[in-house]
Parts: C-alpha cells; structure tokens; sequence
C-alpha cells in the first residue's frame, strides 16, 4: 500500500465527564468509526488536576486564541462579552475547564487516519454546542451555550476535546498516554481507504 505512513495522523479525543455521564461513549465511538478512522488508545480515568492544567496550557497563544475566539462569540449574538481582554477571559475559561474537566471519569482516545485532526473535528462540531449543525456530535446530543455558560459561572458542556490542530496533538497526546499504551495495527478496511489501485479485491 502506498503512502501508508503520511495517511496515520494521530488526534486526541477525550469523551469529558458529561459524556460520559450521559452514556454517550458508544455513540461518540461509532461515529469516528464509522468514517473510517482507527481508535489506536483508550481508556477510561479520573484526571488529577495537575494533569487538567497541563493539558489546558498557559500559552500565551492559546490563551490569546481562545478569550478573542470567546469574545468574538458573544459579538456574534450582538452581546457584550463579559470581560473585554482576551487574556483575561482566557484565563476565566481555563480555570472553569479545569474545573470541568476533573469532576468525573473522562474516556481519552487517540485516533488515527488520514486528516484525522479535521475529520474529528468536522464530525464533533464547532466548540459551542448551541451552533454546532445536526448531524455533529454536538449538534446532535447537546443543547449548552456560551451565554448559559457564563450565566452559570461554568464551562460549556461540550461533550468532547479534540485536538485543534496536528501540532496541539502531538503536544497533548503524550499527556495522557505513555507510547506503549498506543497500538501499532492494521485494519482490513484501510485497504479499502488508502490502496490507490484496490488491489486484490476481486479473486
């Protein structure tokens, strides 16, 4: 098979306490199965809060991201946002995800194929649940939003992390799994997805 190894990109999925409280593990599942990515980890743990604020950086970038991407939210809806300074809104978002994030048993998973980062995203849907289109995972199973979030003083419950990009995999998958807890195997539907000519298909 040709190219196998540029078609086996890695993301981290963590099916997060809400998840897992409304017994959507299996769902979750079977739909990055389903399209044709491959659950190379898993397991089921209840993280520490030490690894909750590893796993949610202080970079500066990501929180420069993630308080311009909120307040931009709320602009959207022709709201104010509760705090004007990205940074600032940042650092609110990510002590409330920490929070979150360590109430209660999560399932984190790797899965690999090719584009697997923007696979798993498109299928999760986008981070708030409220806009997210039937058909995703969040659009389907949730109804949280931004604006009930902060009237709560919590995080949205978006069911599920998934990696943003290659790059935040790679940094984010060694945090929750050790190399050996990551299977190297095949799967007999990659040579469906990935054998250019489908050889050996007929007898």
């Amino acid at each position: 098979m040709r190219n196998y190894d540029n078609k086996q990109e890695k993301t981290l999925v963590i099916i997060k306490p809400d998840g897992v409280q409304r017994s959507l593990i299996g769902e979750i599942i079977k739909r990055y199965e389903q399209c044709g990515l491959k659950l190379v980890a898993i397991k089921m743990l209840l993280p520490t809060r030490e690894l909750a604020l590893k796993h949610y950086s202080t970079d500066p970038e990501w929180a420069l991201k993630t308080g311009t991407k909120s307040i931009e939210a709320w602009k959207a809806k022709g709201l104010a946002p509760p705090i004007n300074d990205p940074i600032q809104l940042a650092e609110k978002v990510r002590a409330q995800l920490v929070d979150f994030i360590s109430s209660g048993p999560v399932i984190p998973m790797i899965w690999q194929g090719m584009n697997a980062v923007t696979i798993v995203r498109k299928i999760t849907g986008s981070t708030e649940p409220l806009t997210s289109v039937p058909g995703t995972i969040r659009g389907d199973y949730t109804i949280d939003s931004y604006q009930a979030a902060d009237e709560d003083k919590r995080a949205v419950r978006t069911i599920i992390h998934a990696s943003g990009t290659v790059e935040e995999a790679e940094k984010e998958i060694p945090l929750w799994f050790e190399t050996s807890e990551i299977l190297n195997y095949r799967l007999i539907s990659e040579e469906i997805l990935y054998d250019a000519n489908l050889d050996g298909i007929l007898e």
